[in-house]
This record gives structure tokens, sequence and C-alpha cells, in this order.
């Protein structure tokens, strides 16, 4: 297998992209009405010693992906069956994704046309990146990670005059629960997503990459998901974020400066592709990863076409409507997610610790013979 490293910044540039593509046209957390800044400020703290964990693990395991972890901690037959579980579960998030990315352009552009042709070409843009090599899609994102915030800023600041205080106060109004009920959902999606890197990167610069990384990826995304969520529902008001289907490209719908700047709204949508981009990129590689491993190959860039055109046909046919789309994806989803993001990968890190520390005992004990 090629030895593919990445730099600190093109990680931290794709875990960017990553978290804030889906969440430029997407509310997240509305279930916490008014609070729901609280309810991301609870997905922080809930989602942070995850993050830890799976810094751990790298740091555990130099120069081994989260497959590779797994089979060391579990054995080559327990994994497989992890890795086959693992491998419908990530090909069919990945199917979400596509479809996610399908749905929003028919929506809201192309209404008249069939939904499999943007999902193809953005299936096409994917399978050629990954055939390249993470790398490329590592630069790629190192040059557009800028993007998202310059739309940020320049939402954030046309966006003040609309800005209504009463529409996030007062704070706590409903109590704590509905900001707990937020912060799970803001953590489902997208903030323990993050796990799909640990499969993703393997090799780093150096020992320190890994916490870099994910660290300052997620928090530069926090500020950006905080940002443009709150001045959102600042804007909208809670009721009529959560009627909408994609909430935050309502908002930027909003801008209007004369007859000089109209449909501002083209920019959040750019924003998404960009970041829907590498998200179907690093999910179709750790998916085609999952495969490899599951049948003991050892280079997954000769599978990712066939792979990624089972895919593609099954993001086709995934969902009735999109009314079906946003009731699987708030209802269930996150229940499906919540195994793979959070009790495997802390499973695995248990399991880790004991066998690190065995080794480093076994080690300190034949020191001591020798003396």
């Amino acid at each position: 297998m090629l030895k593919e490293v990445i730099s600190d910044r093109q990680g931290i540039s794709m875990i960017i992209l990553f978290l804030v593509g889906s969440t430029s046209i997407f509310g997240v957390g509305m279930i916490s009405q008014k609070d729901m800044w609280l309810g991301i400020i609870m997905a922080l703290i809930m989602v942070l010693p995850l993050i830890f964990i799976y810094i751990r693990l790298h740091n555990l395991f130099p120069d081994q992906d989260y497959y590779d972890i797994l089979e060391i901690c579990l054995g080559k037959v327990l994994s497989k069956i992890i890795f086959f579980i693992k491998f419908l579960w990530i090909a069919y998030f990945t199917a979400d994704i596509f479809d996610t990315y399908g749905q929003f352009i028919k929506t809201v552009n192309l209404p008249n046309t069939p939904q499999i042709i943007p999902i193809l070409a953005m299936g096409l843009l994917s399978i050629w990146v990954l055939k390249e090599g993470i790398e490329v899609l590592g630069r790629w994102s190192e040059f557009f990670v800028y993007f998202p915030f310059g739309l940020l800023i320049f939402m954030v600041i046309l966006l003040i005059p609309q800005i209504e205080i009463t529409n996030v106060t007062p704070v706590l109004q409903d109590g704590i629960r509905p900001i707990l009920k937020g912060g799970f959902q803001t953590f489902t999606f997208p903030f323990s997503q993050i796990v799909v890197f640990t499969a993703a990167f393997q090799y780093f610069r150096d020992k320190r990459s890994p916490r870099k990384i994910y660290l300052s990826g997620f928090f530069i995304s926090f500020i950006y998901i905080f940002l443009i969520a709150t001045v959102s529902l600042a804007v909208l008001g809670p009721d009529s974020m959560e009627r909408m289907y994609f909430p935050i490209y309502s908002a930027a719908a909003r801008i209007s400066v004369g007859e000089l700047l109209q449909r501002l709204e083209i920019i959040v949508a750019t924003s998404f592709i960009l970041g829907g981009f590498v998200k179907v990129s690093i999910l179709l590689l750790c998916t085609t990863k999952a495969f490899t491993k599951l049948f003991g190959f050892t280079e997954y860039r000769f599978i990712v076409v066939p792979i990624a055109l089972i895919i593609l046909n099954l993001s086709y046919f995934a969902y009735d409507s999109i009314m079906h789309y946003f009731e699987f994806n708030y209802e269930i989803w996150p229940t499906l997610l919540f195994p793979f993001t959070v009790i495997i990968p802390i499973l695995t890190w248990i399991i880790a610790e004991i066998k690190h520390r065995g080794k480093r005992g076994k080690g300190s004990k034949k020191r001591t013979l020798i003396n």
C-alpha cells in the first residue's frame, strides 16, 4: 500500500470542510428552540472526550488506521465481523450524503432535473480524487477551506439589521431538557461524525499531528457552526427554522442590499457543495478501506469505482421523498450512528489501553531480568 502522508494543514482543512459542509444549509439542534445555541455548546462538551479518545488511538498505534487498530485489539475473527457491519453502515452513510446533495439541488435549484444527475456528477468527482489519493483531496481542501469563512463573515455582517434578539431570548425558558435533546441532536449531526477520520487518516508528519489536526479542525468548525446557526436563529426565529428544510439557506436568501446585492444564497449553496464533495469523498474512502480490510486486500484504489457505483444507485433509491429523508435522518439515523461513533470507539480504546499497559509491563520485566 502506498504511504499517503498528509500535512497538518491538509488534515485540518478536510475536517473543517467535512463538518461545515452540510451545516451550511441545515439547522442543528433545532429541537432546543430559542436555546439552540446552548444545545450546540452542550454538543461540544459531549464530543470532546471522544475526540481525545480518537487522538489517543492514533498515538497508541502510529501509522495505523482505525481498521488496523480494530484488528490488533479484537483479533482477526471478531474484527472481520466488525468490518462487515461497519462496511454496511458507512456505505449507507455515504449514500445518505449523496442523497442529501441530490435532494438539495433538485429542491432549490433544478426541480425539473432528475436527481441522479447531480448525484452522478458528485460521484464521478469523488471517484477521480480517490483514485489520485487522499493527498490530492487534502491539497484541494487546503485551497478551498477559506471559502466558507468568507461566506460566514459576509452573511453575519449583512444579516445584522434583520437580527431579532427576542428570537434567542429568554434563555432557558423551557428548562434544561430541550437543551439536552438539542445537544444530542447536534452531537450526532455533525460533531460525532468526525470519527470517520480515524479510518481515513493513517500517516502523519509527526507524533503531535493527530492532536493538532483533530482539535484545531474541530474547534474552527465549531465556531463556524455556532455563529452561522445562531445568526440564522436570530433572523428567522425558532418556529420558522423548524418548519424549513434548509433554514440556513433560507436565512441567506433574506440578504438584500438594494438592487446591487440580491439572491446571495448561491454562496451558501456553493459552500455546501464544496463541503459535500469532501464529505462524500472521505466517506467513500472509508467504505472502500473497510471492504479491502474485510477481504484482506492491501490496496483500496482498484475497488473505488465498483463500490462507488453501487452506493450511487443506493442513494437514488434510499428515500421515497424529501419528507421521508428528513424523517429518517431526525428520528432513526441518530440511533444508528451512536454505536459506531461512541460505543465501538470507546470499547476499542479500553482494549487498546489494556494491551498497551500489558506490553509496557512485559518490557519493564525484561529490563529487570537483564539487570
